[in-house]
């Protein structure tokens, strides 16, 4: 091969590297949620959506990728100066979300320090104007007081902030003691506020439970009590219609024997004794039928007197009438046994009953 072939076939192998590094470089294969941005001549040409892509080689540039994905950065803890002159060490995190590449690359270099740095002053203007206790418990107010201002500063940048927590806040240590110390004292507090409420309510049911107890007792001893009167009213009851039944019982044996107005007389005479018996008894209240009584015995003793002006002996008697007395005298006996009893209540309730008489 002489040389002017092998020069040949050189410049034919220089000619298809160039056009297959050509080839290489015109197309372009840009991934899903990526952006690419076209510089031609060092100009802003055209922004590649994601696909294939054809630029022109060894004029147009393609600038790295630019992610449209949302975005998570966290910055360091940041002291910031409360209004009451406390400081707070706070740690915040950015959900940022890249909409318009072009501005993110060509309005700011980086828009990650921008944001860091707007984060930060942003921040201590929102605190400043709060005391350790509103910055303590208002997360929520300074995170939308965050995001509407850094959303609005980095739109032109064409970055949208989607949220912003704070992660921490952390006050100075002598501040976090004596938080504790006030917890404790809180809770503490809290402790003794329930424990006398529990002793309270303790106390409540305990009273309302014996007053539940005196109640039920009260009311059974009310009930026991009306019981006994019932018991007591239907003993009473009891008892009157038996003194009712027997005072009848003994009124019709005495009617049933037929005494006589001379037994009745001995039956009154001995009954006298039994009413002056009692120390209490000071005054006697003689019944009418007294004196009908002594009258009976009196027309007695003079029928048994003798015209010759003597009392006659029962041997001196005929025989008829000396048996007739002694029947009679056993009929005497028998009735008198059975009115002593009905006699005795009848003076009792004369006694009690009667209205004032003779006195003795």
């Amino acid at each position: 091969m002489d040389v002017g072939t092998a020069v040949g076939l050189f410049l034919a192998f220089l000619f298809a590297l160039l056009i297959f590094v050509a080839l290489l470089r015109s197309v372009r294969i840009v991934p899903q949620a990526r952006a690419g941005i076209v510089e031609r001549l060092g100009r802003f040409q055209k922004t590649l959506n994601p696909g294939l892509a054809i630029v022109v080689p060894f004029v147009d540039r393609v600038l790295p990728l630019v992610d449209l994905r949302e975005q998570v950065v966290s910055f360091p803890p940041q002291p910031v100066i409360t209004q009451d002159n406390l400081v707070v060490s706070i740690d915040t995190v950015i959900y940022y979300q890249v909409t318009e590449p072009k501005s993110a690359t060509y309005e700011i270099a980086d828009y990650i320090a921008g944001i860091e740095q707007l984060t930060v002053t942003t921040l201590r203007n929102v605190i400043g104007g709060m005391d350790l206790e509103q910055t303590l418990t208002s997360r929520e107010e300074i995170n939308n007081a965050l995001r509407s201002v850094l959303d609005e500063a980095t739109g032109k940048w064409g970055i949208r902030v989607n949220r912003v927590e704070l992660k921490a806040i952390d006050p100075p240590p002598s501040i976090k003691d004596a938080m504790e110390k006030q917890m404790r004292a809180d809770r503490d507090k809290r402790a003794v506020i329930l424990n006398a409420e529990g002793v309270r309510q303790s106390q409540i049911l305990t009273a309302e439970g014996q007053k539940q107890a005196a109640i039920l007792s009260a009311e059974g001893q009310k009930a026991s009590a009306i019981l006994g009167a019932e018991a007591e009213k239907q003993a009473a009851i009891l008892r009157a219609d038996g003194e009712s039944q027997a005072i009848q019982t003994v009124f019709h044996a005495i009617h049933r024997g037929n005494p006589d107005q001379k037994l009745l007389s001995y039956q009154y005479l001995q009954m006298l004794p039994k009413i002056a018996e009692g120390d209490a008894n000071k005054l006697w209240v003689l019944p009418s039928e007294i004196g009908k009584a002594l009258e009976g015995l009196g027309n007695l003793a003079g029928n048994l007197a003798p015209t010759s002006g003597g009392l006659a002996e029962v041997g001196e008697l005929p025989e008829e009438i000396r048996r007739q007395q002694e029947l009679a005298q056993q009929a005497a006996e028998a009735a008198s046994a059975q009115a002593a009893e009905a006699a005795e209540i009848e003076i009792e309730a004369a006694r009690e009953a009667s209205r004032p008489g003779d006195v003795v």
